[in-house]
């Protein structure tokens, strides 16, 4: 016994290395979050408590624990079988109870009953002794690398395994010897695959420690924080040296880090020629086509750019060569579409030959539909467009903005950079020669395009982007094509969720429900209130900070002016956030409970009967409600307490005089019916 107890406490180190052939970065990182957690899983599944530290580097996974168990932990089995009056018959065992006894491995005498459930029944608990770790750790990592998901998935050989990419090597070593076994093909041996400078033959090692240094000896830094530190140390020496900003994007770092064992940051240029071309072209093609970071001189894109090479090697020069000829080619491509698109006529009347979707027609024809919401948007906002643009006629202008801000589909350009849709369209809008206004709105009518994103900088702007969302959300209603579940393919979720944004940041006004109604003939029928719904359950989102009660009590108002309904949610939230409003609510609580029912009529004071009905009256009355404050529209109806509690202590509601009774239900009913202005608030809960 003591040597099985001391077995178990032997704890020592594990290090597994699977080696693999280069691992794309983007498909890397979107499982990366996932991975540490499937082997803790597989350690569970298998009684393993140990932590561990999970590190990787273009051609490894790396899993290295200080301190892992010779075996897992002993489980308690218990099995359950049949009553005791199925098991025994007439003093002797049935067939029921002999199987149950087979099943559990047991002999006939020992079979015995428990209470459980208020029933005895066949009862067996046995101990299952943890296996040993170099008998499972095989088992464990090649179940662990199953579960792993990187979308596609490559095969070779044979064809017999598949992976992100082909693995050639493991390494599993537990207490400095290795523990043997094979999966997908490969032999388990305590050796590693250096950086390629440094030979193509696999390096044996004797433990973790070993391991750890022949690493950094061999040209591999195996802690993707310490290779993303190397990248940044050396950007900060470059910018000092040069007198430039790098524009260093979180995501592109992430990916040059993910595919770089020993990154080298080297500077390059190109010839200034190429800065003729739109700025978002060159920087698109530098990320997003050779994984390259821009440079900028006094917030002016530079004719430079920085790669990060995985390169060891004693010519920068070479590596910087290289990669400056690949990009001159691509920036090459992109002068020449440039040069063609502005030759090119620009027009809206391309876009008749581009569908849009089957039963919505061709992208021109959706424009015409995205006109008639922005002329009906610009009518509304014509003020506040007025005062942005400086002019009064602009109904030229909102129809350039509209017709002409999905004509860059039809270019070269965004055919090669679907990304830059809306960006191209407004520099070929700006050689057409529209409005500054205009190409600005062609620009920002994507906007948001994030989570965090930018939102369209002003009304005239906004006016186009709200028009493109909810010409969308309209047009694929009526077709139903709704999202369900987390499905949503079309990403009306962000079309709607944007549209809000846009709203809250310019303090627009927009009656969802009358613009849809009015906008309707020119869809196939669909019930609007369907489309309502879906847009006002985005506010949960974009006020998560909000008691979720709060927010399903302003919606039930039924208001659908969505800049009111945010207003008043925001305006109750803040009320509903302190410490003392739920102790407080219970008397709106008891007020709306009482009233939910019935029919409020108007108030006659003539049937006051008691002090407290016309103090309740009196103070109602009193309180100056100003519905363009709603903050203070709502604290003051709050601010009823008082009178309504001394209402409710000395009033009785259900008396047997009918028009006594209805009275006092106008009484308090006025009150609940000036609370529905802004919210029900029976939907209040905590």
């Amino acid at each position: 016994m003591k040597n099985e107890i001391n077995e178990k406490r032997i704890k020592m180190e594990l290090l597994i290395e699977i080696g693999v052939e280069e691992l794309p970065a983007i498909p890397f990182l979107k499982e990366r979050a996932n991975i540490a957690p499937k082997w803790r899983a597989v350690l569970e599944a298998n009684r393993i408590n140990s932590d561990f530290r999970f590190e990787f580097s273009p051609r490894r996974f790396v899993l290295f624990h200080e301190d892992f168990p010779q075996r897992g932990d002993d489980a308690q089995i218990v099995s359950t079988g049949a009553p005791k009056s199925v098991a025994l018959k007439d003093g002797a065992w049935s067939p029921a109870a002999l199987s149950f006894a087979k099943k559990c491995g047991i002999s006939e005498s020992e079979l015995e009953f428990r209470q459980i459930g208020g029933k005895e029944v066949l009862y067996h608990a046995a101990v299952q002794k943890g296996r040993d770790s170099r008998e499972i750790l095989g088992e464990m990592i090649e179940e662990f690398l199953r579960s792993l998901n990187f979308g596609r998935a490559m095969r070779w050989g044979s064809g017999k395994f598949e992976f992100i990419r082909p693995i050639r090597s493991i390494a599993c070593v537990l207490g400095g010897q290795n523990v043997d076994f094979e999966i997908y093909g490969v032999r388990s041996a305590a050796a590693f695959f250096p950086h390629r400078k440094f030979g193509y033959e696999a390096i044996k090692f004797k433990d973790a420690a070993d391991y750890f240094a022949l690493l950094e000896r061999n040209g591999v830094i195996l802690s993707e924080q310490k290779r993303k530190d190397k990248i940044l140390s050396e950007f900060a020496k470059l910018e000092k040296k040069h007198g430039f900003k790098i524009e260093v994007d979180p995501a592109l770092l992430d990916e040059v880090t993910a595919i770089t064992e020993y990154p080298t940051a080297l500077l390059g240029s190109f010839e200034r020629d190429f800065l003729s071309v739109p700025k978002e072209v060159i920087i698109t093609s530098m990320k997003e086509n050779q994984r390259y970071f821009p440079v900028f001189e006094d917030k002016n894109l530079s004719n430079h750019f920085v790669v990060v090479s995985n390169a060891i090697t004693d010519d920068d020069e070479l590596v910087v060569r290289g990669n400056e000829k690949v990009l001159r080619a691509r920036l090459s491509d992109a002068m020449f579409f440039w040069k063609s698109d502005l030759q090119a006529e620009f027009s809206p009347e391309k876009l008749k030959q581009i569908s849009y979707m089957q039963a919505l027609g061709s992208v021109y024809d959706k424009q015409v539909r995205e006109l008639a919401v922005a002329k009906a948007l610009s009518a509304d906002y014509a003020t506040q467009i007025e005062a942005e643009i400086g002019k009064k006629d602009f109904a030229q202008d909102i129809e350039n903005a509209v017709m002409f801000s999905k004509a860059d589909l039809s270019s070269t350009m965004v055919g090669e950079f679907s990304e830059l849709q809306g960006i191209m369209g407004s520099y070929y809008a700006a050689h057409a020669g529209l409005a500054d206004h205009v190409c600005r709105a062609i620009r920002e009518q994507y906007l948001p395009s994030g989570e965090d994103s930018e939102l369209p900088s002003g009304v005239f702007s906004s006016v186009i982007a709200i028009a493109m969302k909810f010409e969308t959300l309209l047009g694929l209603f009526s077709i139903n094509k709704v999202p369900s579940g987390n499905k949503d393919p079309y990403a009306l979720r962000r079309a709607a969720t944007g549209l809000i944004k846009i709203l809250l940041n310019q303090g627009l006004g927009f009656d969802a429900n009358a613009l849809a109604q009015k906008l309707a003939p020119n869809y196939k029928k669909f019930d609007i209130s369907k489309l309502l719904d879906f847009i006002k359950d985005r506010l949960y989102g974009i006020f998560d900070e909000i008691n979720p009660s709060v927010i399903k009590a302003c919606i039930a108002s039924g208001e659908n002016d969505l800049l009111r309904l945010s207003k008043a949610i925001k305006a109750l939230g803040e009320i509903a956030a302190a410490t003392d409003f739920g102790e407080n609510f219970a008397t709106f609580k008891r007020l709306a409970n009482i009233i939910k029912d019935e029919k409020i009529g108007a108030v006659d004071e003539n049937l006051f009967e008691h002090d407290a009905e016309r103090a309740l009256n009196a103070a109602f009355r009193a309180i100056k409600l100003n519905e363009n404050d709603v903050s203070g529209y709502l604290r003051s109806l709050f601010g009823l307490k008082g009178v309504i509690d001394d209402f409710f202590d000395n009033v009785m509601i259900n008396v047997q005089d009918t028009a006594i009774r209805a009275n006092r239900i106008a009484n308090i009913g006025q009150i609940y019916r000036a609370f529905l202005q802004f919210a029900d608030i029976k939907e209040i809960g905590f």
